[in-house]
């Protein structure tokens, strides 16, 4: 085994979990799901059968990653956040065929407490902010606050607010690690260095 398992831990027969994962204290994944490479799963997660996490994921206490998410590389879930796997549920009735697909892109960040209804995509290296709850598909770098989610501003790839409108044009750099952002039509993108 090429990756640490708390003995409190349970491990369903089936599930791949890559080399350097940490899986802590009371945590259940279960046989289908596929976990990547120095990934981190805090005290008491769960983890489903139809999930797929990707390589240099925390995902800190108290989260349960339902069927049907996804988080590519880089996914940071702050405690106790939520996600949900079906729009409309009622306990009379059965609804899993309906399960709606979530994607969380690259490097993203979902705050302490948050929730991330089914059925959306959060773009790469966005911030949910804590508490927020977010019901429909989030931009690639947008900072992401309350209920309803709403946009407030842009962060970087570092985690720190790029001083942007929300729309139209523009240019910022990001005071710590020196990367330019660029702001058109509404959509942000890092600019490349060679540029």
């Amino acid at each position: 085994m090429t990756y640490t398992v708390h003995p409190s831990a349970i491990v369903d027969d089936g599930a791949r979990i890559g080399e350097g994962s940490r899986v802590w204290h009371f945590v259940h994944v279960c046989g289908g799901a596929e976990i990547g490479k120095g990934v981190s799963l805090g005290q008491n997660v769960f983890v489903g059968n139809k999930v797929v996490i990707g390589d240099n994921c925390k995902i800190q206490n108290n989260v349960s990653v339902y069927d049907n998410v996804t988080l590519e590389e880089g996914v940071f879930c702050g405690p106790s956040m939520v996600f949900t796997n079906v729009y409309n549920p009622r306990s009379l009735i059965e609804r899993k065929s309906e399960y709606r697909n979530t994607l969380v892109k690259k490097g993203a960040t979902l705050g302490a407490n948050c929730t991330i209804v089914c059925g959306v995509t959060v773009g790469e290296f966005a911030f949910v902010g804590a508490g927020a709850v977010i019901n429909r598909d989030v931009p690639a770098y947008a900072l992401m606050v309350g209920v309803p989610g709403r946009q407030i501003g842009w962060m970087s790839e570092y985690g720190e607010q790029l001083q942007l409108p929300l729309s139209g044009g523009g240019q910022a750099r990001c005071a710590h690690s020196s990367a330019t952002y660029v702001l058109k039509d509404g959509l942000l993108s890092k600019q490349d260095a060679a540029q």
